[in-house]
């Protein structure tokens, strides 16, 4: 059994916020917040993606290094799609952060495949499936009553589900749920032009 992490280990966690993409150029803020183990939120950035766009890696690898949190040792990630099919290249980013990279999903689901095709067509739908075909798989981990789907790079499946297991407080990690609340604070305190 894989030994779950200190008290005091950190993690990033990374989501986003947007009202919808009815504007052409409209952009959803990502929260980033780091938190501990023993649930001490320790840390706070926000930034950017372009909603429908393709520079989510370059986003999320950009907050985190303007967060300067090298002590943050994992990245956890709400979802591999933000701002309306933005795809994260998680092998891309795990590079680029220099840390595991766990993305988490609520949610079963067929995959987003059928969902590209159906939004996107010619290159931009191309370059989408390419992208997400060359995710991990997801694998679901059971947290206290609550199902999870993880996909991570960097770290085996067994301590990227006792990672979540760890963090994970009222269904969700904790690194995701405070990053989501920053988002959304983001987005409220300054919105995107197009809003």
């Amino acid at each position: 059994m894989t030994a779950p992490p200190k008290p005091g280990t950190r993690a990033l966690g990374v989501a986003e916020s947007y009202r919808g993409r009815d504007d052409e150029g409209a952009e959803s803020v990502l929260g980033g917040a780091v938190v501990r183990a023993d649930r001490v939120v320790d840390g706070a950035a926000l930034g950017r993606c372009r909603v429908g766009g393709l520079d989510a890696t370059e986003a999320v690898a950009t907050l985190v290094a303007d967060l300067g949190r090298e002590d943050a040792r994992y990245c956890f990630l709400a979802g591999v799609a933000p701002a309306w099919f933005n795809v994260v290249d998680l092998h891309a980013l795990a590079e680029a952060v220099a840390r595991p990279v766990l993305a988490v999903s609520f949610e079963s689901s067929q995959g987003l495949e059928a969902a590209i095709r159906e939004a996107f067509d010619g290159e931009a739908c191309e370059r989408r499936l390419e992208s997400y075909r060359r995710l991990p798989p997801r694998r679901p981990v059971e947290t206290d009553g609550d199902t999870l789907y993880v996909r991570s790079v960097g770290v085996e499946d067994d301590r990227a589900a006792a990672l979540v297991r760890a963090y994970t407080v009222a269904g969700r990690p904790e690194p995701l749920r405070v990053a989501r609340l920053f988002a959304r604070a983001g987005r409220a305190f300054a919105p995107s032009p197009t809003e």
